[in-house]
């Protein structure tokens, strides 16, 4: 069974679909942070981000691995180095490229093929796995998306301005919704969480329940 979560940075949708895999006993994808490890690996490497061929040819190259909560890049781990401000910032290069996208939305479908999977990002119920048994777009308003991030990046010992995270993310939302390839947008069959006054316990729940319902449904069938 495959369950997607899509929705735009900050909603509550990873720590969500990580907990939701848990509970169902499913394995967790988090197509995010293959995006990072592009980053990542360019930043590392210098490559030009400018140029699509050498971001692709680095997409193509880098080894990814994923082991519980820890995410490796050529055997390194960067599990909090991808999380840092810069390679947030400079993902966009990435998330825009086209040849990369199709090459981890393949590496993607490999991961899930033949297993329980919860998968997030932004395309997975619209380009990645549009036939998903089960399909949810999670969203939150921008200032409550930039609060979570200000918090998180607080734990890190990232000092930034609310404001600036606020600019970030609507910056971020349009360039994720006017992207030619896997834009930011619900499929047409997925359910619409709204979590910006949800706690994460109370989005986990609603999740559970949807899925376990509809995994009912199905052995009924």
């Amino acid at each position: 069974m495959i369950v997607t979560i899509d929705g735009p940075a900050g909603a509550g949708k990873s720590t969500a679909a990580r907990q939701l895999a848990a509970r169902l006993g499913f394995q967790f994808l988090d197509t995010g942070a293959m995006y990072r490890v592009v980053t990542w690996a360019c930043l590392s490497r210098r490559v030009d981000l400018q140029n699509p061929a050498a971001v692709a040819a680095a997409a193509k190259s880098v080894r990814m691995e994923f082991d519980g909560d820890h995410v490796f890049a050529d055997g390194v781990d960067v599990t909090h180095g991808i999380r840092t401000i810069e390679v947030t910032h400079e993902s966009r290069h990435i998330a825009a490229n086209v040849d990369v996208r199709a090459h981890l939305v393949e590496l993607q479908r490999q991961m899930a093929r033949g297993r329980d999977v919860v998968t997030e990002g932004r395309d997975q119920g619209t380009v990645a796995f549009p036939h998903a048994e089960c399909k949810f777009f999670i969203t939150a308003a921008p200032r409550e998306r930039a609060l979570r991030r200000q918090r998180e990046l607080a734990a890190r010992g990232e000092t930034v301005p609310l404001n600036e995270l606020l600019d970030q993310i609507v910056q971020r939302d349009r360039r994720d919704e006017m992207r030619d390839v896997g834009a930011l947008k619900s499929a047409p069959d997925a359910i619409t969480i709204d979590t910006s006054n949800l706690s994460p316990d109370q989005t986990l729940d609603r999740l559970e329940a949807i899925v376990r319902g509809k995994m009912l449904g199905e052995r009924g069938a």
